[in-house]
Parts: structure tokens; C-alpha cells; sequence
């Protein structure tokens, strides 16, 4: 309730009144950010910190269109790919910075049972289920709720999809709280359902340290705390498999170049995906929110730590970006341009009982906690 109190009260009001004089740390505003062809307004939630780090997040789609930093000499940059308008978004298919939902990632035949009971849902490639369907959580506008400003800023997003909503079974009600503190971007998301169901959400956010018109991201090195990653088939399916990393293609266990073998075509799983578009299993156990990747860029120092919950993390290498989309600073995005490391439930876990189960039950909450830490480097 206080947080609902604070989103009433203007924003320097809440520094002065609840903080005691003391300087804010973090603040909010919201800005508009253009409509739907119905009318429908979109917002667009500006945080910000004392050290040079602002994030924009929009009500279309729970999407981080922006999130600028400092690199290690002070510049600040962009360092997510994304579009400038509100138009460009509902039309793109990249979910550039959006939280994808009912369900990330791919369900095989675009079904799954559950109880005895088998769900058709919309399918959208190739006859499977990408990241919720055709209208995803990606392509709804959010409502925004509670906005403050203190030593942390943050906002409260919600969106009720209802029973049958792209085939999925019960009406589920959706949160997700974007916060920034000193040193940290933090995205929760919180769902309950009426009905049994499945749920798996996440964000799909584009990461290019060098900045979002920076080219490639193949010098940037990447760690993985994960021992095993899942194979996949021609659909970019996975086959069931867990398989080790040890001695592949995939073993980012210490700080690896992206580039370093994304074009061994004597490797299948990188011939199928075009690059990287994997599941790795992580190898803490989920529930905690624990570091689980890291992103490091040697031209700009910047780095990203990633903190997380789920089970498994899904790392794409932006291998169907392919200069047909202009970003908001006016560059083509072209493959490899960005780099996507999403904390999530396994793909098709819905038809995998081998797999961590994504159901979530009337009374029960689905939880999945999302940290970014940026920091810089020196030379």
C-alpha cells in the first residue's frame, strides 16, 4: 500500500518528505511514448542514478528500450539494441528489450498436455510456439502502477491475460518491477493463474556493451556458470539432451571471446542455429537469486554481471539480425550486433518431464528474479 501512497506524490516530494533531506540516489519520471492505432497511450518510465546510468522502460510490452552507462572514461552510451518508435515495435519481431510471456522460448507443435488435457496454441514459427505467440506479452501495453524515487527508483507494470489467451489455459495475472540502485538493474516478475497452466517469463533484451551502434559483439567476452547445455534440432528444438560443454563450442566456464568458435561449421549445433540460440543448464541450484553469466567488453571496460533465479539460461547471439532493421540511433542491426542471455525455464519444458517443470497452480506464485550489475574496467 505505501508503494501504491508513493506513485500519487511527486517525486522530489518523496526525497524531501520520507528521506529526511537527504539527497535521492535513484529517481523516476514518466514521459509519453506515442499510441496504439486504437488510441491507447503508451508510457514510457525514465529511471536514473547518481552515476551516470538511465533506463527507459515502456508500458508497450514491459520493454527496456534504453539503458545508458558510463564507460570506463566516463562516456556514457547505450548499451541495448532498440527501436525509436512505438510503431517500429508493434511491426518488429526481434523483442528488442521486451518481456516475452505467457511462455519465453519455444514450445515443439505449438501444444503440450497437461492433466490429461492436450492445449493447441497459437503457433508462430514454423508450427511452434515462440515467446507466447503472435500476440505475446510483448505486443500488449501494461498497466503502470506504482512509480517512486528514492534511494532505489522503480515502477510496478501489470498485465492480466485471460483463459485461453494464444491457448493457454486460466487467467494469469502478471507483475514485473524494474528497479535501479547505485550499481544495479533489477527486474522481477511475479505471475498467479485461477487455472492450472504453465508460465516461463523473462526479458529479451539485446546487450552490446560497445554500445548499441557499436557493430559486432564477437570481441566480447562471456562467462557462463553452467557445465551443460541442451542441443537442439533443426526447429531449434532441444533433442532432450543434456549434453557437457567440456572440450566444444559452448564452454564459456571462464571468460571466452563470443567470436571464438560462433563460425566452426564443424560443429552441428552451430551450423543449425546459425551461431548460438542455446539453453545452458546452470549449475547452482535455481531459487536464489545467484550470478550465473558475465559480459565483458575490452574497448569500452564496461561489464555485466548476471544475476538470476531460473534454472536455465538461454544464450543467442543475434544471429538473424540481418541489416533490415534500423535502430534508434539510426544503425543497422546486422548479425552478431547484440547478444541476448535470458534466465529462464528450460524450452518445451511443457513436453519434457525430464525437464524443470514450468506449471504453476492456482494459489501458487510464479517468481522470476533478473539482476544486472554494471560496472566499468580499466585498461
Amino acid at each position: 500500500m505505501l508503494e501504491m501512497r508513493l506513485a500519487r506524490i511527486p517525486a522530489a516530494f518523496v526525497c524531501t518528505a520520507l528521506l529526511a533531506r537527504a539527497a535521492c540516489a535513484a529517481e523516476a519520471r514518466t514521459v509519453p511514448f506515442g499510441k496504439l492505432p486504437d488510441g491507447t497511450a503508451i508510457e514510457a518510465v525514465e529511471l536514473s542514478n547518481a552515476h551516470g546510468v538511465r533506463v527507459r522502460v515502456l508500458t508497450l510490452g514491459a520493454t527496456i528500450q534504453s539503458l545508458v552507462m558510463p564507460d570506463r572514461d566516463g562516456r556514457p552510451g547505450d548499451i541495448v539494441l532498440g527501436y525509436a518508435t512505438a510503431p517500429e515495435y508493434l511491426a518488429g519481431t526481434q523483442y528488442f528489450g521486451a518481456t516475452v510471456g505467457r511462455y519465453a522460448n519455444r514450445i515443439a507443435g505449438a501444444r503440450f498436455t497437461l492433466d490429461g488435457r492436450t492445449y493447441v496454441l497459437a503457433a508462430n514459427e514454423h508450427g511452434n510456439q515462440l515467446h507466447g505467440g503472435p500476440r505475446g506479452f510483448n505486443k500488449v501495453v501494461w498497466r503502470l502502477g506504482a512509480v517512486q524515487s528514492g534511494p532505489t527508483a522503480a515502477a510496478v507494470l501489470s498485465h492480466v491475460s485471460p483463459d485461453g489467451d494464444q491457448g493457454y489455459p486460466g487467467t494469469l495475472r502478471v507483475s514485473a518491477r524494474f528497479s535501479l540502485d547505485e550499481h544495479e538493474l533489477r527486474v522481477e516478475y511475479r505471475a498467479q493463474t485461477d487455472k492450472p497452466t504453465v508460465v516461463n517469463i523473462t526479458n529479451h533484451s539485446y546487450f552490446n556493451l560497445a554500445t548499441e551502434s557499436g557493430g559486432s559483439i564477437l570481441d566480447a567476452r562471456l562467462t557462463i556458470h553452467a557445465s551443460r547445455y541442451m542441443p537442439i534440432d533443426a526447429g531449434l528444438i532441444p533433442t532432450g539432451e543434456l549434453r557437457a560443454v567440456a572440450g566444444t563450442a559452448f564452454d564459456f566456464r571462464n571468460p571466452t571471446p563470443i567470436g571464438l568458435h560462433i563460425r566452426d561449421g564443424r560443429d552441428e549445433q552451430i551450423v543449425l542455429a546459425h551461431g548460438y540460440d542455446h539453453n545452458f543448464v546452470l549449475d547452482s541450484a535455481s531459487g536464489t537469486l545467484r550470478p550465473i553469466a558475465r559480459l565483458e567488453d575490452p574497448r569500452s571496460g564496461r561489464v555485466l554481471d548476471l544475476l538470476a533465479t531460473a534454472p536455465g539460461l538461454q544464450f543467442y547471439s543475434g544471429n538473424f539480425l540481418d541489416g533490415s532493421v534500423v535502430g534508434k540511433s539510426g544503425h543497422t542491426y546486422r548479425q552478431s550486433d547484440g547478444v541476448c542471455l535470458e534466465p529462464q525455464v528450460f524450452p518445451n519444458s511443457p513436453n519434457e518431464p525430464r525437464f524443470p517443470s514450468a506449471r504453476l497452480d492456482p494459489g501458487g506464485e510464479y517468481r522470476n528474479i533478473i539482476a544486472y550489475r554494471l560496472s566499468t574496467e580499466g585498461r
